[in-house]
């Protein structure tokens, strides 16, 4: 039987946490310029973070189920149709096969992934295929990936997509304002955009392969923080580099340190790049080690991912069954 207890290989229990949307706080200049990343502590600890800790048989399962329910099943392409968008729905409302979960002791129905991630054009097509779900739409907004769209269009293809039906909006940040180490105006971008999402929740991609250093991806998750997003992404995807266990280590100390000044709880989504199993467990495991067992739920983790639950359905296949199947058994989300 998998339950919530046996998503952690200590035994305790995790609950989903609805906490409150992080207020955001006063700018603070001197906090973000006093913000600072040894890049070789960074890298040790990352190298040796996965090697600490290994999670097999059916608490591997477990985790793997854990990821499947903390997955923006994604859409991205020029070559998205209303039909792919559906298709991509079905498999958000049933991401794993009935002959699967029964044998991990998993209801039918039980099991859905915590989001369904498309541009604004389809938002009122995926709110329809996904009503009566659970299954919230996010928008990507704002000139994605880029950015590079005057301001006053980015809040309207925000305010556009809430009206539309989705609750969540993932925006991109203006990468120049940290290049040019403009934090105050990166504090007031955001800002605005967060007054844009009006009820929906803001995650904020900061593009993190684009932004040069991890001193840089720091200041800029503490800014974003503090002008009130309610996630920190890491990359829409998009860019030549993406997610990394580096930059994701960088970004969830900053949410720790956030917390632990202000009080507020945010959230952290990993993006581009993870496209297997193993590599959901690394993620996992960050968490897990570094800010705690409440993180692990889709209320405070996310990952973006579109080929990624094809693999996971792979892995658990062969818990099951003690085979490894051929790929084309799982067909993409």
């Amino acid at each position: 039987m998998i339950d919530e207890r046996a998503a952690t290989d200590s035994g305790e229990s995790i609950h989903v946490v609805h906490h409150e949307r992080n207020p955001g706080c006063a700018f603070d200049l001197g906090w973000v310029e006093g913000a600072r990343v040894n890049r070789s502590a960074v890298e040790r600890r990352t190298e040796t973070l996965t090697k600490r800790r290994t999670v097999k048989r059916e608490w591997q399962a477990a985790w793997l189920l854990r990821a499947v329910q903390c997955m923006d099943l994604t859409t991205l392409s020029g070559d998205d149709t209303p039909g792919n968008v559906r298709r991509l729905c079905a498999k958000a409302r049933s991401p794993v096969r009935d002959d699967l979960l029964a044998p991990l002791g998993v209801p039918r129905g039980a099991l859905h992934v915590a989001a369904v991630c498309v541009y604004h054009a389809y938002v009122a097509e995926a709110v329809s295929a996904l009503h009566g779900s659970g299954v919230p739409v996010a928008a990507v907004s704002t000139g994605f990936p880029a950015g590079l769209v005057p301001f006053d269009v980015k809040l309207r293809e925000i305010e556009e997509s809430v009206a539309a039906g989705a609750a969540e909006i993932d925006i991109v940040i203006s990468r120049r304002l940290v290049l040019t180490g403009d934090w105050r105006g990166l504090h007031d971008e955001v800002r605005a955009f967060r007054r844009a999402c009006g009820d929906a929740h803001m995650k904020t991609i900061l593009a993190t392969g684009e932004l040069g250093t991890l001193t840089n991806v720091l200041r800029a998750s503490l800014v974003c923080m503090m002008a009130g997003a309610d996630f920190i992404k890491t990359s829409t995807g998009k860019e030549p580099v993406n997610a990394t266990l580096p930059v994701s280590l960088v970004m969830v100390r900053a949410i720790r340190e956030y917390g632990e000044r202000t009080g507020a709880v945010v959230g952290f989504k990993p993006a581009g790049g993870i496209r297997t199993a193993k590599q959901a467990l690394d993620w996992l495991i960050l968490m897990k080690e570094e800010l705690g067992g409440p993180w692990l739920t889709p209320e405070r983790f996310r990952f973006g991912a579109s080929s990624l639950l094809g693999d996971i359905e792979r892995q658990l296949e062969h818990h099951v069954t003690g085979a490894y199947s051929a790929g084309f058994r799982h067909p993409m989300a």
